[in-house]
């Protein structure tokens, strides 16, 4: 028999592919992201100045479709070429993409689920408001409890995704436990003159392993330059829990080395972490489900350091629920 009701902790490409997959099955899906918007590394980071918008893909910075699946999904989401054929951005920035796919979805934003609560058939999920995670909650903040769901799915990075199955399923959480993710400091800057530089370079094994002018992708206002620069996992990892100022500082100084020397005034620099980014060692499967507790994971961690990735990983975890079989774990 096929599941019931389904919560998604995490509105990434994998929630959005499951969640998208299992409403066309007429299955009941609440999704749940301690983001702002649907989306997740698909981010665009806006920034306002003299009335104009700077625009920064500070996560994914294109993507790649190798099968049917990803390339109908980008179709669907109007999805554009750059600078090539081979590569596609979304239109007029990266988090249109998820923002097209969570349309129709039932989606809570700017909450963190904290913990897994009930019993198979019947979860409950605790979240919070992301407001509230970094300072003592008040009485009135109490983590909110919603459910009961047949099925939980967690879509998000691995090691988070091992922190919520600790306590309802602690033979899955050893099992995702394996997997490693690479961090990865991104800085955004902009110019007002165009720097002379290609529109996007790619430096494997150094301080920065990419960098790019944002304001060429289609769509982009390119009155201002827009530049997003990516370090590599290894210096990312050394200076994980750095102050993002600093870290700012020290990757716009290599941009600047890597542009010759020197660099303009910049209009705006800043730098953002992600500390769950690249899949260094995946799960090795498309998915994880316990059918006897109705738990299961997803992610492109699953399978590949992709996009892609999350979007057949979530497909899926979506097969297997729709059809209340499949793969298991543990």
């Amino acid at each position: 028999m096929p599941i019931g009701s389904v919560a998604i902790v995490g509105a990434g490409l994998a929630g959005l592919a499951c969640a998208k997959t299992l409403a066309a099955h007429g299955i009941a899906v609440r999704l749940i992201d301690k983001g702002r918007a649907a989306g997740g590394r698909m981010a665009t980071r806006r920034v306002e100045m003299d009335g104009q918008n700077l625009d920064f893909d500070h996560g994914a910075q294109f993507l790649t479709a190798h099968g049917t699946l990803f390339r109908a999904t980008l179709q669907a989401t109007h999805a554009q070429p750059w600078p090539d054929e081979t590569r596609q951005v979304g239109f007029p920035r990266m988090s249109s993409i998820p923002r097209a796919l969570a349309q129709g979805l039932d989606l809570l934003v700017s909450h963190e689920v904290v913990e897994i609560v009930g019993e198979p058939g019947a979860w409950r999920l605790r979240h919070v408001p992301v407001r509230a995670r970094q300072r003592v909650l008040r009485p009135e903040q109490a983590p909110t409890e919603e459910g009961p769901f047949e099925a939980v799915i967690l879509a998000v990075p691995a090691p988070q995704a091992a922190a919520l199955l600790a306590g309802p399923a602690p033979h899955l959480s050893a099992v995702v436990a394996e997997v490693r993710m690479a961090p990865c400091w991104t800085l955004m800057t902009a110019f007002e003159e165009r720097l002379p530089l290609p529109d996007s370079m790619r430096m494997p094994g150094g301080v920065i392993t990419w960098a790019a002018r944002d304001s060429s992708k289609p769509g982009r206002d390119a009155d201002r330059e827009c530049w997003v620069v990516q370090a590599g996992p290894e210096w990312s990892r050394e200076h994980l829990e750095d102050e993002a100022p600093e870290v700012a500082s020290a990757l716009f100084a290599a941009f600047a080395a890597l542009a010759g020397g020197g660099l303009p005034q910049p209009l705006h620099v800043a730098a953002h972490r992600w500390r769950y980014a690249l899949v260094e060692t995946p799960l090795g499967a498309p998915c994880l489900w316990d059918p006897a507790l109705k738990l299961g994971a997803a992610g492109d961690w699953c399978i590949a350091a992709r996009a892609e990735a999350a979007v057949d990983s979530g497909a899926a975890m979506a097969a297997v629920l729709a059809g209340s079989a499949g793969p298991g774990g543990g």
